[in-house]
């Protein structure tokens, strides 16, 4: 290995702690995590996210870019409200003045109201804690948007062209952030955490103690949205 490529791996392995960098642009997590083909969820791992909302810039949306460039949301609507998001950036302004911007997608909640009110068991929650919407089982009848706290669902309005075939999506379908599940039964890193220059999202097993995240979870104030409502997320927030 050369010299410059040593500084590489070791400049990534301190960007994403316990991931593996094996090339330029591709990270991969703990290979012994990796699932085989054919081979089911493990409740051993919670996949999870931890945004750290003082590193987050209002003018950044590398994490949103990512996402519709990895899953194929390319599609054009006449009306914005229309128009798929899996990830969104919102503004928080506290009664102090302090501001704060982070992107809010599906929380993967281990209690997930989506799924209690999907009448044909298209919305479900895998074992390793990734929720995620059956487009072949799904009738769209949107029960799973009305149910969401957190305003994380989309309805496919229109036909789809240029589609990633790794992420099925199809008109009249309810969608959502999955986590990249693509990538991540791969060993790989969601598209948003390895676009994330600023260093603000930290993916891992929060179901792992020794995991750098839930490490962070245990010593440093975090935050779950609508904590209130107590569906224990999987994405949790810093600084807010």
């Amino acid at each position: 290995m050369t010299e410059n490529a040593r500084r590489g791996f070791l400049a990534a392995g301190a960007t994403f702690a316990g991931a593996i960098a094996v090339a330029p642009g591709l990270h991969l997590i703990a290979p012994a995590l990796a699932r085989g083909a054919g081979e089911p969820a493990s409740n051993a791992n919670r996949w999870g996210l931890l945004i750290d909302t003082n590193k987050c810039s209002a003018s950044c949306d590398a994490c949103v870019k990512a996402c519709a460039t990895e899953n194929g949301i390319t599609e054009q609507v006449a009306d914005p409200r229309q128009r798929s998001q899996w990830i969104r950036k919102i503004d928080i302004k506290e009664k102090n003045g302090r501001q704060h911007s982070l992107p809010m997608m599906c929380q993967h909640c281990s209690d997930p109201p989506c799924v209690d009110v999907c009448p044909t068991g298209a919305s479900m929650k895998r074992a390793d804690g990734i929720v995620l919407v059956d487009r072949h089982v799904c009738i769209g009848c949107r029960y799973c948007m009305m149910a969401c706290p957190y305003k994380a669902r989309s309805f496919v309005h229109e036909p789809l062209t240029e589609q990633n075939p790794q992420v099925p999506r199809g008109i009249g379908c309810v969608e959502a952030c999955t986590l990249c599940v693509h990538r991540v039964d791969k060993g790989q890193l969601p598209a948003c955490v390895e676009a994330c220059t600023e260093g603000a999202m930290l993916f891992g097993n929060l179901a792992d103690p020794n995991s750098e995240i839930s490490r962070r979870i245990a010593h440093e104030a975090t935050t779950q949205v609508r904590a209130d409502l107590k569906l224990n997320t999987g994405v949790r927030y810093q600084g807010i």
